[in-house]
């Protein structure tokens, strides 16, 4: 599972397995409509990029890997991750009750003049709500997401 993690998130990073890269996956299997996964193969390698490039994609990332991330992962000191931590765990999550805040509270409720309420963690867990305005015996949930 961790060499999974490493691989997807440095090829995601160094954004390998973007259209650019690896041609345009989705569409592609829609026109062959492979039965097979060796039908799928040999038309990829055919219509869209040869193998060879698929393996030089590979051998880029074992070097993004091994000479990249492993000497910025030798850099980060156990204060960095200390520091990392209070950050994400402190200071990001008041920013993000300030923003809240301010969108739902200072914006929302005033725009829809109703009364927004934080769900309950359960709801958030279960339905991805964060808060919710109750009609009647009935709720509305409202999931808020930043713009970035």
């Amino acid at each position: 599972m961790a060499k999974e993690w490493i691989l997807n998130s440095a090829m995601n990073r160094f954004q390998l397995n973007f259209k650019r890269n690896v041609g345009p996956t989705s569409e592609s299997i829609r026109k062959c409509a492979p039965k097979t996964l060796d039908e799928w193969r040999k038309y990829y390698f055919a219509n869209v990029k040869p193998e060879e490039h698929i393996v030089e994609l590979g051998k880029r990332l074992y070097v993004k890997i091994t000479e990249v991330i492993q000497s910025e992962v030798a850099e980060i000191t156990e204060e960095d991750c200390i520091k990392y931590m209070k950050q994400l765990v402190i200071d990001r999550t008041f920013l993000g009750y300030e923003t809240e805040i301010q969108t739902v509270y200072g914006q929302l409720e005033g725009l829809l003049d109703v009364k927004i309420q934080p769900a309950p963690d359960k709801w958030d867990r279960l339905y991805n709500v964060d808060f919710f305005v109750k009609v009647g015996d009935s709720y509305i949930g409202l999931q808020i997401k930043p713009i970035s």
